[in-house]
């Protein structure tokens, strides 16, 4: 078996028995997001994956139904109104998150490598930058584990870029290690719990959730 079929292998098993041992947890997420607000409990997105390919990115709903923030360009901020009770709780932890499992297992995403943008700022991506699009988007990634959303944009792309070229099963092994200290600590999260950061000025007509 090649590296390629035993990191998808790991893919589908990690995601699949995350799902089920988190499955009671999500239902009850889902469950009180409705219960607070009209709408979908699931948020569904575009998102750009492995080699520029579009694919529709599933999460936990954290804002109020209608208030989807593309196009917005504006970041989370504390006391945002458009965040619900449960979604501020969901966002603490990167919890809303949990349901990209599901990409995982339909292959459209991995547990590690960066994470998946929107079609509009990568119009925006130089040639270089483009180069964070060779490999599969991940739940967690090396730009999460060293400053998440608390450092700049462009800087994430850096690391993103910097863990294509150097991804190994080690260095993989590092970032799994890390992401759970980094979530409980809140790192890189913003008042309202979520990894929402500011983009470059010429960024700003695009917003994502993430």
């Amino acid at each position: 078996m090649g590296h390629r079929q035993v990191r998808r292998a790991f893919d589908i098993v990690t995601a699949l028995i995350t799902l089920i041992l988190f499955s009671p947890f999500i239902l009850a997420a889902m469950i009180a997001i409705r219960i607070e607000s009209k709408g979908s409990p699931v948020y569904r997105q575009h998102r750009v994956g492995k080699n520029g390919e579009p694919f529709e990115m599933l999460k936990l709903r954290t804002m109020r139904q209608g208030h989807d923030p593309v196009g917005v360009g504006t970041a989370v901020t504390a006391g945002d109104p458009r965040v619900t009770n449960v979604g501020a709780l969901l966002r603490r932890g990167a919890l809303d998150e949990l349901l990209n499992l599901v990409n995982v297992v339909r292959g459209e995403m991995s547990i590690v490598g960066p994470r998946p943008t929107i079609a509009a700022q990568v119009e925006l991506y130089t040639d270089e930058q483009r180069r964070r699009l060779e490999i599969k988007p991940g739940i967690t990634g090396w730009a999460q584990v060293n400053g998440r959303a608390g450092i700049g944009w462009e800087e994430r792309i850096e690391l993103d870029i910097y863990y294509v070229d150097h991804r190994s099963a080690a260095l993989d092994a590092k970032i799994l290690a890390r992401t759970p200290r980094v979530l409980l600590a809140g790192s890189g999260v913003n008042a309202t719990g979520g990894a929402d950061s500011e983009l470059p000025a010429s960024w700003k007509r695009e917003k994502t959730e993430d």
